[in-house]
C-alpha cells in the first residue's frame, strides 16, 4: 500500500531532535479506521500467528510497553504501524517498495499457500501486518531493530517489500528488504533529511563498512555472495547503487512515486538545485533525485506535516489549483491523499529526563485537512478521543471526525480552506503550549508516580482541545458544504 516516509537527523531538526514520520495510507478503494493505543506487556502474545501469511514465531519473554496505531477493525491483523517503547526507541513500519525482476527470481518472495487436496499448507513470510509487533517491544536501540528485524527476514523472508525506519534519541537507521529473505540498512547522517515515496531510496552503499566495522551499514550475511552471484549490481566504477541493483524505474513510478520524492526535496532545498523549467536539474520524473539532502534551514514539526500534506501546491501539478495548465492538474499521486490513514511524527528530544523525551505527534485521515497534535509516549494509556475508533462512524472519535472535515473540506474547497488552515494553526499552537508548560512542570517533579500523571494529565489536556478545536472546524466546514446543496435559494422564505 502506498506510504510516504520522511527521516530528519538530529542535527537538521530545530531542536536537535531526531524525527521519523510517515503517513500510514490505504490501498485504492478502501479505507482503513485506525486507533492510537498503548499495547502492555501482558497484551503482548508469545506465540504469534500472523493473519495473513499464517507464519507462527516464537517471541522473547519479557516485552516492553509501547505505543501502537493498529487498525480499529478486526479481522485483518494487528497492523500496529508507528510506536515508540519503554527504552524510547521508536519505529515506523512499514514504507512499501519494489524489487526488479531479476532480484524477485533470484530470492522469490515468501508467499502464503492455502491447503489444497493432497498438499498441506504453506506458511508465507512476515509482512507489514507483522513487523512493528515482532520487533519494537524487543530493542533498546535503533541499531538492535535493524539487528532483530534482519534475523527475522534472514530466518522466516517476506512476501513482500518494505523501507523500515528505526530511531532512538542519537540515530536513525533505515532498512530496505531485497527480494525474500535479504536487506540492507544505512544509518541515516545526523545533518541530513531522508524522503522514501514507495521506491527504493538507498542510492548508494559502502559493502567494505558493512562487512567490517558496520559504523554506517548492514546488511544480510550473504549480500556479497547474492550480487555476484546474480549479476545485480549494474555498476560501471565498482560503487553499488543499491536503487540500480535492486529497485525498479517503471513509467508507474514516475507518476505515482518519484514525484512525491521531489516535491519534498524542492521544498527543504530550493535553492540547492533548479526544480523547475526546462533547464532543471532534478523534475518529477528525475530517477537521480538523492536520497538524502542537507536542508536549507533547520526541520520543524510543522515543516514535517506540510510536506506530508502536499497536493503540490505552487506548481501546475496541485488538483485544487486554479492557474496554470488545466490539463497538468492531478497529473501527479499526491502525497497528502483521501486514503491517508495517519500520520505519525516521533519526536525524540535530546537534553530531556528519559520518560520526557519522547513525543508522538498524531493525524488522521487525509492530511490536506487534518491537524497534528502531540502525546507524551511514555504513558500506560491514551485518551479515549484517539483510541475509541471502531467502525462504527462517530463524533466522538478522532479518527472518524477527521474523515468527516477532510470529506466536506474537499467538497466546498474554495469555501472551507481558511476554516482548515486556522484549525491547524490553532490546534499546533495551542499543543506546543501544552507541551512547553507540561515540560516546566515534569522537570520540577522527582517522584516517578506523580511524573506519569502529569504526562497523563497532559495527554487528555490536549486531547480535550483537539476535540473542542475539531468539533468547530467539522460545524464550520458542513455549513459552507451545506450552503453549496443544489437546493439552496437565496431568498429567505419570510
Amino acid at each position: 500500500m502506498g506510504c510516504t516516509t520522511i527521516l530528519v537527523g538530529k542535527k537538521a531538526s530545530y531542536d536537535g531532535s531526531t524525527m521519523i514520520a510517515r503517513n500510514d495510507d490505504s490501498g485504492s478503494g478502501h479505507f482503513t479506521p485506525k486507533k492510537f493505543v498503548v499495547i502492555s506487556p501482558e497484551e503482548q502474545q508469545r506465540k504469534y500467528r500472523s493473519v495473513l501469511s499464517h507464519v507462527e514465531i516464537e517471541l522473547p519473554g519479557e516485552p516492553m510497553r509501547y505505543t501502537a496505531m493498529p487498525n480499529a477493525v478486526e479481522g485483518k491483523g494487528i497492523w500496529a504501524a508507528a510506536g515508540v517503547n519503554e527504552a524510547n526507541v521508536a519505529m515506523t513500519a512499514t514504507e512499501t517498495i519494489a524489487s526488479n525482476p531479476r532480484v524477485l527470481g533470484a530470492d522469490p518472495l515468501v508467499e502464503y499457500h492455502a491447503a489444497k487436496e493432497g498438499e498441506e499448507e504453506l506458511a508465507g513470510g512476515i509482512g507489514e501486518e507483522d513487523i512493528l509487533y515482532l520487533v519494537l517491544p524487543y530493542i533498546k536501540s535503533a541499531r538492535q531493530g535493524v539487528e532483530r528485524l534482519g534475523k527475522l527476514l534472514e530466518t522466516y523472508g517476506t512476501y513482500e517489500m518494505n523501507g523500515i525506519a528505526f530511531q532512538d534519541q542519537s540515530e536513525i537507521w533505515w532498512l530496505e528488504t531485497i527480494g525474500g529473505h535479504h536487506w540492507i540498512a544505512r544509518r541515516v547522517p545526523d545533518d541530513v533529511y531522508v524522503v522514501m515515496p514507495n521506491q527504493s531510496g538507498i542510492d548508494t552503499f559502502d559493502l567494505e563498512d558493512a562487512f567490517s566495522e558496520q559504523k554506517e551499514y548492514l546488511c544480510s550475511a550473504d549480500l556479497r555472495e547474492f550480487l555476484s552471484g546474480n549479476h545485480l549490481d549494474l555498476s560501471l566504477d565498482g560503487t553499488l547503487n543499491p536503487r540500480d541493483a535492486f529497485g525498479t524505474h517503471d513509467d508507474a513510478d514516475h507518476v505515482y512515486n518519484t514525484p512525491r520524492a521531489w516535491f519534498m526535496e524542492r521544498y527543504f532545498n530550493p535553492h540547492t538545485a533548479k526544480w523547475d523549467g526546462p533547464e532543471a536539474e532534478y523534475t518529477p520524473v528525475s530517477d537521480d533525485l538523492p536520497w538524502c539532502m542537507i536542508p536549507e534551514k533547520k526541520i520543524t514539526v510543522e515543516d514535517v506535516k506540510y510536506v506530508l500534506s502536499s497536493h503540490f501546491q505552487g506548481t501546475p501539478y496541485d488538483p485544487y489549483g486554479q492557474y496554470g495548465d488545466k490539463a497538468l492538474r492531478g497529473a501527479y499521486r499526491s502525497i497528502g491523499i483521501n486514503r491517508n490513514d495517519f500520520v505519525s511524527v516521533m519526536q525524540l528530544r535530546p537534553g530531556m529526563e528519559q520518560d520526557n523525551s519522547a513525543v508522538e505527534w498524531v493525524a488522521f485521515a487525509s492530511n490536506a485537512f487534518n491537524t497534528l497534535a502531540p502525546f507524551y509516549a511514555q504513558v500506560e494509556e491514551t485518551p479515549e478521543y484517539l483510541s475509541c475508533t471502531t467502525k462504527q462512524v462517530s463524533t466522538d472519535s478522532f479518527y472518524w471526525v477527521s474523515r468527516m472535515i477532510a470529506a466536506m473540506a474537499d467538497a466546498s474547497y474554495g469555501k472551507s480552506l481558511f476554516h482548515i488552515e486556522r484549525y491547524q494553526d490553532k490546534v499546533m499552537a495551542k499543543s506546543h503550549e501544552i507541551v512547553g508548560r507540561y515540560d516546566k512542570l515534569l522537570q520540577k517533579e522527582a517522584d516517578a508516580l506523580k511524573r506519569q500523571q502529569l504526562r497523563r494529565s497532559a495527554n487528555e489536556e490536549i486531547a480535550e482541545m483537539l476535540q473542542e478545536e475539531a468539533a468547530d472546524t467539522l460545524d464550520k466546514v458542513l455549513y459552507e458544504l451545506s450552503n453549496q446543496m443544489k437546493n439552496a435559494y437565496s431568498r429567505s422564505d419570510a
